[in-house]
């Protein structure tokens, strides 16, 4: 049996949504945590992979707006 903890944030056996800020910024968010303010779901619920996939088609530019 192993001791090792995931972050949430990267258990890939978890559901996630992406959301968008005003800078339109992605960041991947589980499901079971509550949407920080000034963030919106536009992808979601859906695995990890879909949602990585989702992030890398429609933020091809990292810089902030």
């Amino acid at each position: 049996m192993s001791d090792i903890q995931v972050n949430p944030f990267d258990d890939e056996t978890q559901t996630f949504y992406v959301l968008v800020n005003h800078l339109l910024q992605h960041s991947l968010w589980p499901t079971f945590a509550q949407m920080p303010a000034g963030w919106k779901s536009v992808f979601g619920p859906a695995s990890h992979g879909e949602c990585l996939a989702y992030v890398t088609q429609h933020w091809t530019d990292i810089r902030p707006q």
